[in-house]
């Protein structure tokens, strides 16, 4: 698998390469955008991790250049912690996962994995069971029939089935959904409170939760679903 890593920080590419190259995946590295971009256009990656802010051009021009040029490798963007309006721009450009800094690295190779998992296939319809969710419409049908979810309970199912078959933790989830709105002190109970209302609408069946709780952990929509 060949892998490219875009980012700035020479310490955090070093350390990258090692701990993926252990992993007997092939890496290559930019350290800014127009030579991220010469590289994504002469040769064929499995997956780009792209850093949001760089030198020259910035990793949300470089995602908007790849997507532009009809290209679907999958991109997983690294952002900074406070930058939810970047994360959420890099998902409207077609950025296929993000994950924020600093991280763990048992974290990102569970995310490289799921990614890789997908066949570099973008996934306009993501689905477990018979429950489908369509990226593009903003729709979520079960059964064939249509489910009215409100739009915290689409993005908590977005979040999971985009990153089906891995574990998300609370943290992530929360600040995927409320970025930095969500207080862990006087919101702490949003996410189950949703969670619970999220299983009673996309149930497969009787006695059935698509989504699985890992205790200590998070959640996560199993892989064989």
């Amino acid at each position: 698998m060949n892998l490219l890593i875009v980012d700035d920080d020479i310490e955090l590419l070093e350390q990258l390469c090692k701990s993926l190259e252990k992993k007997r995946y092939r890496v290559e590295t930019a350290v800014n955008g127009e030579q991220a971009l010469d590289k994504i256009f002469a040769i064929t990656y499995d997956l780009v991790l792209l850093d949001i802010m760089l030198p020259r051009l910035d990793g949300l021009s470089v995602l908007k250049e790849i997507r532009r040029a009809g290209m679907n490798t999958p991109v997983l963007m690294l952002t900074a912690r406070s930058d939810v309006e970047d994360k959420v721009k890099g998902l409207d450009y077609g950025a296929d996962d993000y994950l924020s800094k600093p991280f763990s690295m048992a974290e990102l190779m569970a995310r490289i994995r799921a990614m890789l998992r997908r066949d570099g296939k973008r996934e306009v319809v993501l689905t477990a069971g018979d429950i489908k969710l369509d990226t593009v419409s903003r729709t979520v049908t079960g059964h064939g029939k249509p489910l009215s979810l409100t739009t915290k309970e689409f993005s908590i199912l977005e979040f999971l089935l985009h990153n089906k078959g891995s574990a998300v933790s609370r943290f992530n989830m929360a600040e995927h959904v409320w970025g930095d709105d969500f207080d862990p002190f006087s919101m702490s109970n949003f996410i189950d409170v949703h969670i619970k209302n999220l299983r009673k609408k996309i149930k497969v069946r009787d006695n059935v939760d698509i989504i699985r709780t890992i205790r200590g952990i998070g959640f996560i929509i199993d892989e064989s679903l």
